[in-house]
């Protein structure tokens, strides 16, 4: 999947599913979903958004917007 067609200003908003049981990302509906492996508990599902995007798609990025909330807005750096 190319991202980089969803890269807007330096940033990509996704929708995050958390304890999903793989850990993969989809478009749907125009938006990027991501499904996690790692439960929304201790940072655990946000820790491991990063490392998907880095380690899957050779992204490196951070967290800009949502921290608790499963709509994010991703900072790439």
């Amino acid at each position: 999947m190319d991202i980089h067609s969803y890269i807007r200003n330096g940033s990509i908003t996704v929708r995050v599913v958390p304890n999903a049981g793989r850990s993969e990302i989809i478009e749907e509906h125009g938006r990027l979903k991501v499904y996690l492996n790692a439960v929304a508990d201790r940072n655990k599902a946000n820790r491991e958004l990063i490392k998907f995007f880095k380690k899957e798609l050779g992204v490196a990025v951070e967290i800009k917007v949502g921290l608790r909330s499963r709509e994010k807005v991703l900072r790439v750096l």
